[in-house]
């Protein structure tokens, strides 16, 4: 048996879009010890899979961490491991664990085993990138990804049966990926006109801007810091749609089989980086803080949801 290292520390959608290459590694290694290393707030999520053997978690610290994790990545010696991350750290962790000796290495640093290009001008999905790298390792290529084992109990939430996901938040750093409070009230007061019930999801640092949008709109209702990723897999399952920010949990809502409208400003390429799913659509705009609720409402009835009945 030998032991294999697959390297992706995320953030959530990049680690969604890595579901069908971990499916593909497990497939193609089926009596070898795969050990995935990942940054701890994605070690559950990726150990849940079933993909992995292990876990093992870089907390990305400094000196005695970093050499810490360089000992102990050296210690299990792997004969191959897949850099799904393709960052100057995973570059560095190259050269500490090949060092005086024989290691196979798929990923982007010239001179490894398995070697693919990795050029800034390329537009392709990400999706088609990791497809490309795994082929070159000798893989037939990516497999579909599955979400099945992610689940939650949702039935505590109470909704009605008519309900549209809306994830109105995204990363704390990049505010330049939201859209404004009043674009989602506007949205919501749209569909709860409709019959659907707008359900609000995302973290309690969102809360000011969730509280904004139920002040608009009284009908929507607020699930913010109460959902899990199993739980957003589970509402999205039985939601008749989303709505939401280029965010981390619209990449689940969409591979749960939820029809999808993400929306993206100019700092954001949704050619590389869409969530992929049965029934995706994008919006994009340069500034998000200045879309109309009018444009969102135009390409949500595009999707073709259905009214309720």
């Amino acid at each position: 048996m030998k032991r294999v290292l697959v390297i992706r520390y995320g953030a959530l959608g990049d680690m969604v879009l890595c579901l069908g290459a971990f499916r593909a590694i497990r497939a193609h290694h089926p009596d070898d010890e795969i050990v995935a290393l990942t940054t701890p707030p994605f070690a559950d999520f990726v150990g849940q899979s079933g993909l992995f053997d292990r876990v093992l978690t870089d907390r990305r610290a400094r000196w005695r961490g970093w050499l810490g994790l360089i000992r102990r990545l050296r210690a299990e010696r792997f004969h191959r491991v897949y850099d799904l991350q393709r960052n100057q750290r995973s570059a560095i962790l190259y050269r500490a664990m090949r060092a005086g000796r024989r290691l196979e290495w798929s990923g982007v640093v010239r001179g490894c085993s398995h070697f693919v290009a990795d050029d800034p001008a390329d537009r392709r999905h990400v999706a088609l990138k990791l497809d490309e790298q795994l082929r070159a390792a000798g893989l037939p290529g990516l497999l579909e990804p599955d979400i099945s084992w992610l689940g939650g109990e949702v039935a505590r939430y109470r909704l009605p049966r008519d309900y549209v996901l809306l994830a109105a938040g995204s990363a704390p750093r990049r505010p330049e990926k939201r859209a404004a409070p009043e674009c989602f009230a506007g949205v919501a007061q749209h569909l709860a006109a409709r019959g659907f019930a707008p359900v609000l999801i995302g973290t309690e640092q969102e809360g000011a801007a969730i509280a904004r949008i139920r002040a608009l709109c009284p009908a929507a209702i607020d699930l913010s810091g109460r959902t899990g990723l199993g739980d957003i897999a589970a509402l999205a399952r039985g939601a008749r749609g989303a709505i939401g920010n280029d965010t981390g949990p619209m990449h689940l809502i969409a591979l749960a089989g939820c029809p999808s409208l993400v929306l993206y400003s100019a700092a954001s390429d949704p050619a590389r980086v869409a969530p992929r799913g049965r029934r995706v659509d994008s919006l994009q705009c340069d500034r998000l803080d200045r879309l109309d609720p009018a444009s969102v409402i135009a390409a949500w009835e595009r999707l073709g949801v259905e009214l309720p009945a």
